[in-house]
């Protein structure tokens, strides 16, 4: 069957002498990994290998088979031509970082087009904004929204967020119920646009308690979730 959908590059690796194999978020079809023959050593040919960074924003026309291997592109296109993504150092290292969340989190061949849209606009936005220290935890706690873990607000004035549930309450009733400084950091991105929560002040401290707190909720929520190896990165560049 031959696809023309956006897609969003999560991950690509090198196999063999000249190969890749780049695994998309397809806007039509959802995760989906594909072998580029002889691209690394391909000069004229239509796709290159400069296409395949993390987070890129391609239009693919591809041939998809359905059947769990790897599929094929027939041929891509940039989608959004980037000023500051892969240049920028702080971007960059939230690139990484959010790649490796993504990669971790997208599990599904099937589509999901209010995530796939909820991706393209943030990444844009990163693309365009210089304020943006707080971009992962707030990207982060959206992205729950879209993976079906989003807290429960209901109780929000409660001391504890239990992680485990997903829930705010007042008494600690499991070893995944948290509070302090951080939760009420926490609390504030939750009653916060996304613009707004870029104006949240935290210590380099809080910041990274907030992080590490929505990491594990991750790996309570997601099944095979693992810890980015960027985060180390992101710690030390946000202080």
């Amino acid at each position: 069957m031959i696809v023309n959908t956006p897609a969003i590059v999560l991950h690509a690796i090198r196999y063999g002498e000249a190969d890749l194999i780049a695994t998309l978020f397809t806007r039509k079809d959802g995760l989906r990994s594909y072998m580029l023959r002889g691209v690394l050593k391909s000069k004229k040919g239509k796709i290159r290998s400069s296409f395949f960074q993390p987070l890129m924003l391609l239009d693919i026309e591809a041939s998809h088979k359905n059947k769990g291997t790897l599929e094929r592109l027939r041929d891509v296109r940039v989608l959004s031509h980037y000023t500051s993504l892969h240049t920028d150092h702080i971007k960059s290292a939230l690139v990484f970082f959010i790649a490796d969340i993504l990669k971790s989190s997208i599990q599904e061949q099937e589509s999901n087009v209010d995530l796939f849209d909820y991706l393209q606009t943030t990444i844009l936005w990163l693309d365009a904004h210089d304020k943006i220290a707080n971009f992962h935890i707030a990207f982060l706690i959206k992205l729950t929204q879209y993976l079906g873990f989003f807290p429960d607000l209901s109780q929000i004035e409660a001391s504890y967020f239990n992680m485990q549930e997903g829930v705010f309450q007042s008494v600690d009733t499991n070893v995944y119920c948290v509070e302090g400084q951080h939760i009420s950091k926490f609390k504030e991105f939750l009653g916060t646009t996304f613009e707004g929560s870029m104006d949240i002040s935290l210590s380099k401290k809080t910041r990274s308690e907030v992080l590490a707190m929505l990491l594990l909720y991750f790996e309570l929520h997601l099944h095979g979730f693992k810890k980015p190896k960027s985060l180390s990165v992101l710690n030390e560049i946000f202080k």
